[in-house]
């Protein structure tokens, strides 16, 4: 079954680079003088701005900040995703490598870096997939795997624990998220209020820590077009770390809907047809690929739905403060809110059956 690679299109209004400065900047770092420049841009994704560089016949990535978000998390930390990428790429195939990086500010505006292009299909959440239940179940069995297998990696022998401190990770991950909610909140919630304060009251004991990528999704990856199944490669490693896995397992959850979630979160996630794993058949495969049981899983996918309620609310506060005229970031204000409902809701349903 044969699929569309994933592709750029005209540059949004408001995000165009200098191409003047990258081509002359690019021609000297690659050492192609003669070679002419061309910039599009991926429509996709709400955080940084990915562009399709074309420098003669070489095709790279550009990954540069969003407008307005200069001081808003080291999500946005170009220097950091550069060399997460550099310790990961020598280790895991599944990586694009690294090409480039600067912190000149004179070139495009902003600091960016360059990586190689791995073309492929990435799934969005509004693609018709007409996969037959076997495709999709591989697919989802494979997806993953091969989360587990990042968690494998050695963040020693790797040099990737100097990107993190895994003591104490999960505490800091809790209290860092309330605080940048409260940084990037435009009107009281309750229900991310009383999700906050349970999750400080109820923090679990965190086991042996792995490399986390921290934003495992769908389109964050690319598959092979000719085999939709197969993981080609993983994209959006600008918060990456090291800690407690169990909380990737949570985000890869959050992301994950169900037929009686709410409104716009079951609408914000990629709609899968039937052969799709559920959440507990995602977990129960992690569990044997792992052979480690996840203990608390109330816990994480709680978390998972409070740290993607404050990922949205930050996108839409550089919205509502007019840093981005963006209209697709308009409703992600009802997203945040519906992340923190189903926080709250995961919570309370707890106390009764669990997970």
């Amino acid at each position: 079954m044969n699929h569309s690679i994933d592709t750029a299109h005209e540059v949004r209004s408001g995000e165009e680079l200098n191409t003047q400065n990258l081509e002359k900047f690019l021609q000297t770092t690659l050492e192609m003088p003669d070679a002419t420049l061309t910039v599009e841009q991926f429509p996709s994704g709400y955080s940084n701005l990915t562009y399709l560089i074309k420098l003669g016949d070489k095709e790279m990535v550009l990954r540069r900040p969003p407008v307005g978000a200069e001081n808003i998390s080291k999500g946005h930390d170009m220097g950091r995703e550069y060399k997460v990428l550099s310790l990961v790429n020598p280790v895991y195939s599944k990586a694009p490598k690294p090409l480039v990086y600067t912190e000149d500010k004179s070139i495009i505006g902003a600091p960016f870096y360059v990586m190689e292009r791995v073309r492929g299909v990435i799934l969005r959440a509004n693609d018709k997939m007409d996969f037959d239940e076997k495709t999709m179940r591989q697919l989802n069995e494979n997806f993953v795997e091969n989360l587990a297998h990042l968690h494998t990696i050695d963040i020693e022998e790797s040099g990737l624990i100097q990107i993190g401190k895994p003591e104490g990770y999960l505490e800091r991950q809790v209290q860092g998220w309330a605080k940048r909610w409260q940084n990037a909140k435009t009107e009281e919630v309750s229900d991310m209020d009383k999700a906050i304060a349970w999750l400080i009251e109820n923090m679990p004991e965190s086991p042996k820590p792995t490399f986390l990528h921290n934003d495992y999704k769908y389109d964050n990856i690319i598959l092979d077009s000719e085999d939709i199944t197969q993981v080609k490669a993983v994209l959006d490693w600008e918060m990456s770390t090291v800690g407690d896995p169990f909380t990737d397992l949570g985000i890869v959850l959050s992301y994950t809907s169900e037929p009686n979630d709410p409104s716009y979160l079951r609408n914000f996630s990629m709609r899968l047809p039937k052969g799709a794993l559920s959440r507990a058949e995602l977990v129960a495969r992690y569990e044997e690929i792992t052979q480690q049981k996840v203990p608390n899983l109330t816990y994480y996918y709680a978390f998972g739905l409070f740290k993607l309620g404050v990922v949205v609310q930050q996108i839409y506060y550089r919205y509502h403060q007019g840093f981005t005229k963006d209209k697709r970031f308009a409703p992600l204000i009802d997203l945040a809110k519906d992340c923190a409902l189903m926080s709250a809701r995961v919570i309370d349903e707890n106390k009764v059956s669990g997970f």
